[in-house]
């Protein structure tokens, strides 16, 4: 079984930084023009872009995390295909935005929130309200 974090060398709790960084060295080291006729590094180069695609994208690698498979993640994946645009746009889009003047505007996606709440068999069985309070950091446009 592949594991996408082991692959791109970051710990499970990386952040999405730390994810486009060795991401980022990796495909410059293994990208096939940089390696011509060599089909390892061609395999290499597939597996961190698939890798990549997984831990980059939230709710994909929720479910990784959760299941520990990327099966039905990325089945079919190519990483010439669909979608294959917006991994490099994500890597090089900063970069380029610079020069251009021109910078992305989408939102920096974080990390899904968790919390662990006990309830008994009873509101299992029939339901019921509670209150949760979850303290989390936000941007503010101020």
């Amino acid at each position: 079984m592949k594991d996408y974090y082991e692959m791109l060398g970051v710990a499970r709790d990386a952040t999405e930084a730390d994810i486009k960084k060795a991401f980022r060295q990796l495909a410059m080291k293994y990208h096939p023009d940089r390696n011509p006729d060599n089909k390892e590094a061609e395999d290499t180069f597939k597996a961190i872009n698939e890798a990549y695609s997984c831990l980059i994208d939230p709710e994909k690698r929720a479910n990784y995390d959760r299941f520990g498979t990327a099966e039905g993640i990325g089945a079919g994946y190519s990483p010439f295909g669909t979608g294959f645009g917006d991994v490099f746009d994500d890597i090089f889009g900063d970069f380029f935005g610079t020069f251009t003047g021109r910078r992305r505007t989408r939102p920096t996606k974080g990390n899904d929130l968790r919390y662990d709440l006990e309830i008994t068999l009873m509101e299992a069985a029939f339901g019921s309200e509670k209150v949760i309070e979850i303290p989390r950091w936000e941007h503010c446009s101020e």
